[in-house]
């Protein structure tokens, strides 16, 4: 049987299908809820981080800092075996959870630099002549420079999604069932060219994913580049 062949047969039984889109199911449901907690807690290290040099905000800042710096310098893998096996080893607790909880801080990390460096990026002309308003601080960032950091950031972020969901890949290393590990259960003890074949499958829904999630960033980012030429 050639590959093409293989390809059928895996496409129109049942259970190989429902397996996949079992795995399928666990990875969309990582992706999705890491990917909001990367975002909620990247946002909130961005903003710490560019904040002023107060006293009070000195403490916060060294544990930003070393927050994304232990993330961005350590390996995923070692993040959620550490999850898995120290911070959540307990009976009975979900995996998947862990599992959300391992990649939304290490998206955070990277959500912040992206977040902190579209900010920044916002000429600074912008804050002083807000501020020449008579707009404070706050409402100077809030209604000024964030709309415009936005549009530099989303690019970046979206990229961050679509290595997070490629990333979740790994998770079959603490015994949980997704895309990939399905993949592997269909092709276990076959010889190399049946192997493939799952893999090959597997392969075309990450690709089906990725290209769905850049289209719509895209999306996003052409209705936002529009409302400049207004």
């Amino acid at each position: 049987m050639n590959f093409f062949n293989s390809i059928g047969v895996l496409i129109t039984n049942e259970k190989y299908m429902g397996m996949l889109f079992e795995g399928l199911g666990t990875t969309l449901l990582i992706s999705v809820f890491a990917a909001l907690l990367g975002l909620v807690l990247g946002t909130l290290v961005a903003i710490v981080g560019i904040s002023g040099d107060s006293p009070i905000m000195k403490l916060p800042k060294l544990i930003c800092k070393l927050y994304v710096t232990i993330i961005r310098g350590t390996p995923m893998a070692l993040q959620l075996f550490i999850m898995a096996y120290t911070i959540f080893a307990i009976r009975g607790f979900p995996k998947e959870i862990t599992a959300i909880i391992a990649f939304g801080i290490n998206s955070g990390a990277y959500v912040s630099e992206n977040i902190r460096a579209g900010i920044l990026s916002v000429d600074i002309g912008q804050t002083e002549a807000g501020r020449a308003l008579g707009l404070n601080g706050k409402t100077t960032m809030v209604k000024i420079v964030i709309p415009q950091a936005i549009k530099n950031v989303i690019p970046a972020i979206g990229n961050e999604l679509i290595a997070l969901i490629k990333e979740t890949s790994i998770v079959s290393m603490i015994g949980m069932y997704d895309l990939t590990q399905a993949a592997k259960v269909i092709g276990a003890g076959n010889n190399m060219a049946s192997y493939v074949v799952p893999m090959s499958v597997a392969a075309c829904f990450y690709l089906a994913i990725v290209y769905l999630l850049t289209f719509a960033i895209k999306k996003i980012e052409g209705k936002l580049r529009a409302g400049d030429k207004r």
